[in-house]
């Protein structure tokens, strides 16, 4: 009866302590998470919206789990759709980056467990030696040997008073977000680089390309100088010039060669091979057709990963900073095991070998910190600061999103009349090297003189070719600025296709 009576007001105690808990635990200590506000323009410098799409305009949200597509296939070419494959399949800092994911999202797991008891059982003997004079007995008693088998149950569990508990599982699954979310970013960054890296490696194909033509063309000419000096029309002078001017595209050439080599090694490099694994044929950049879309409504903004990280980051401090206020209110833990205890083996599993606690073994069931030597007030001031930190970095990162937009947009308009104006100079550049070629061979001018047409061809034909190189890296620019591709067809500019590289 006495056992039973004690049975019932611990769990009478219990009980009312648990009621007691649960009333506390809804007293939330962290602060309410909302975004930080920032600064949007109504619209791109660089790009004019219609009065409807304005009134459409809207705060930036990140919405980075929107398919961000294949946006490379809008420069409809297999070769590249074919090295986006490979490295979505075998880049290494795109796995590491998965890793990551992984990681914190176990991280997640283990924060969500401490919201459930830990229960664990055991099994073993205990054998203890009782002197007599810790019995009151005299120095002289004799001391008590015993051997005691114990199999139980035990159970721990943390009441969440003031949601210490669910803040770290906030912060950590705000964490694992983050942490998807630059492997978003990591995918993105890797496929504009070997989208700039290959269209790179295109651009100096047609480089070379021209210079094969100019080697050829000086060869010729080469010889038709030679033949007018063996006949005595010219001197040696326009001999060694000619010589001259065919040697200086040739070592022209081998540098473009040296630079397409570099490329092609960075290119493998990102398809996760040696630069002995990969090797691309000859294929000369033609003009692409980038057309820019006519109004980039900052919901675009809303699909950049690196926002979706910073703005995760900033939800994990603000989680942080309650778990820290929580650390100045008491903590209630509640323990307790039940199973058997005999002396014998044999008698272990008799229902009179029953034995229970209910409480810490050591210690006491709520627990409140009283001094610590303000470690707790430099655990908060260090959240908040975390926390404003963060919301620093989310503002600079929205800031330069909408620096690279803009960057994106004023580099392909401006690329754009740059290059009907090259092309004009390079039509007039080529009626000049003709007229040259007839007036020297009149002997109205010198031969140093078609040389220097003759190279002023070559220079502007090569910028032309930059210039197309340098629209191709401007597109894929303003694809990552955006984050990801568009559609021209659509206001929102999101492409439908999903990527489906199936890393999670």
């Amino acid at each position: 009866m006495k056992e039973t009576y004690i049975m019932n007001s611990s769990f009478r105690f219990f009980s009312t302590l648990i009621a007691t808990a649960f009333f506390l635990a809804g007293c939330a200590v962290g602060p309410a998470y909302e975004r930080a506000e920032i600064d949007s323009p109504m619209v791109f410098k660089e790009a004019t919206l219609s009065p409807e799409a304005a009134k459409q305009w809207q705060a930036a949200q990140p919405k980075d789990a929107i398919s961000r597509g294949q946006w490379w296939r809008i420069f409809n070419d297999p070769e590249l759709d074919r090295l986006q494959q490979r490295a979505a399949a075998a880049n290494q800092e795109l796995k590491a980056a998965a890793a990551r994911v992984k990681q914190a999202r176990a991280l997640r797991r283990d924060a969500l467990a401490d919201r459930y008891p830990t229960i664990d059982g055991g099994f073993g003997p205990r054998r203890q030696r009782i002197p007599g004079a810790a019995q009151g007995l005299g120095d002289d008693a004799p001391a008590t040997t015993y051997t005691a088998w114990r199999a139980e149950l035990g159970a721990s569990y943390e009441v969440d008073l003031f949601r210490r508990v669910a803040s770290e599982a906030d912060a950590a699954s705000a964490e694992a977000q983050q942490s998807a979310a630059l492997f978003e970013s990591v995918l993105l960054a890797l496929q504009a680089d070997v989208a700039q890296n290959y269209f790179t490696l295109r651009q100096l194909d047609a480089e070379q390309e021209l210079y094969q033509r100019t080697v050829e063309l000086r060869r010729e000419t080469l010889a038709l100088v030679e033949q007018r000096y063996r006949a005595g029309d010219i001197g040696e002078l326009d001999v060694a010039r000619s010589r001259s001017a065919l040697a200086s595209a040739q070592a022209e050439a081998l540098g473009v060669e040296r630079q397409r080599a570099l490329t092609e090694h960075a290119l493998a490099t990102l398809l996760g091979t040696t630069p002995a694994g990969l090797s691309l044929p000859v294929k000369p950049l033609t003009r692409l057709p980038v057309d820019i879309p006519a109004g980039l409504p900052s919901s675009l903004l809303e699909r950049r990963p690196d926002i979706a990280a910073a703005e995760r980051a900033m939800a994990a401090a603000n989680a942080r900073i309650g778990a820290a206020r929580a650390a100045f209110f008491p903590r209630l833990t509640l323990t307790g095991s039940m199973g058997y205890e005999s002396a014998q083996l044999g008698d272990l599993l008799q229902w009179s070998s029953r034995a229970f606690l209910l409480g810490p073994l050591v210690g006491t069931a709520l627990s409140l910190p009283i001094f610590d030597g303000g470690r707790r007030e430099a655990g908060l001031e260090r959240a908040r600061a975390e926390y404003e930190e963060d919301v620093a970095n989310y503002r600079q990162t929205v800031l330069r999103a909408f620096k690279e937009v803009e960057d994106g947009l004023a580099s392909l308009r401006i690329l754009g009349e740059q290059t009907e104006v090259q092309d004009a100079a390079v039509q007039q550049a080529s009626r000049a090297a003709q007229l040259s070629q007839i007036q020297y061979r009149e002997g109205s001018i010198s031969y140093l003189e078609v040389i220097d047409a003759d190279r002023e061809v070559l220079r502007q034909r090569r910028a032309s070719v930059q210039l197309d190189g340098e629209r191709a890296l401007a597109a894929v620019a303003l694809v990552r600025a955006i984050g990801g591709g568009w559609d021209t067809g659509s206001a929102e500019g999101i492409m439908a296709q999903g990527a489906g590289f199936g890393y999670f």
